[in-house]
């Protein structure tokens, strides 16, 4: 399955963002869905995944409730929405795809997409 980010770019603390992961290649549906962010000179940190019954779980100790995380099926698509934006969300966004129900690592995830940068000015 291939994988397209879209959506980053340069916004200032207290905004939102949505990112947009595009796969195409493979039957969507039997793939759950990874976000995954990774700051300059930071590891690969797991934000969230959904699978495709829609539900989410979150790395909620980094995130506080501020991203959400969505798919439509009949698109392709899986969205990561990003609210009350701060400077240490500053980071290139990843989406992935695995088969696994389980499992927030990055090697647990088998399909990357090339991401997209998320900039956070204060």
């Amino acid at each position: 399955v291939q994988l397209v980010e879209s959506g980053g770019g340069l916004v200032q603390a207290g905004d939102s963002l949505r990112l947009s992961c595009v796969a195409s290649g493979d039957t969507f549906s039997v793939y759950r869905i990874g976000w995954f962010r990774q700051a300059a000179g930071k590891e690969r940190e797991f934000v969230g995944s959904i699978t495709f019954s829609g539900a989410p779980r979150y790395n909620t100790d980094s995130l506080k409730g501020r991203f959400a995380i969505s798919r439509d099926n009949a698109k392709n698509t899986v969205y990561l929405q990003m609210n009350n934006l701060e400077p240490e969300d500053t980071a290139a966004y990843y989406c992935s795809a695995t088969r696994n129900f389980f499992g927030t690592l990055p090697s647990q995830f088998d399909y990357w997409g090339q991401g997209t940068q998320v900039t956070v000015s204060s």
